[in-house]
């Protein structure tokens, strides 16, 4: 199976500023450097097999192809889109969010 590229959109980027931020605030170094860790092995988990993500807020949302996958260890999901030559990542988004309120403005996707 070819590993496909991940393409974080701005959106998503600016979530993860704002989740490293905020550990940095804490005073939580090692955290922080945890979580990029764990974006990073979740990020190489979809793009070996972007399939094994959860639809389960495809259908909710009204979204096609809308696929999550946990972190480890860090209540954050990441949500992206599998296309032909890349996964297109969308939003990295604490579990305990309103997930569907991200859809409310356009602007996000």
């Amino acid at each position: 199976m070819k590993v496909k590229p991940i393409v974080p959109r701005e959106r998503a980027n600016q979530d993860i500023d704002e989740i490293i931020a905020h550990y940095l605030g804490e005073s939580a170094e090692q955290a922080a450097y945890g979580f990029i860790d764990a974006l990073e092995q979740a990020y190489a988990h979809v793009s070996h097999a972007p399939a094994t993500g959860s639809p389960r807020y495809a259908h909710a949302l009204n979204l096609p192809g809308l696929r999550f996958w946990p972190l480890t260890r860090y209540p954050h999901l990441v949500f992206y889109v599998e296309h032909i030559d890349h996964i297109d990542v969308w939003r990295v988004l604490h579990s305990q969010r309103d997930i569907p309120a991200w859809m409310a403005n356009a602007d996000d996707l």
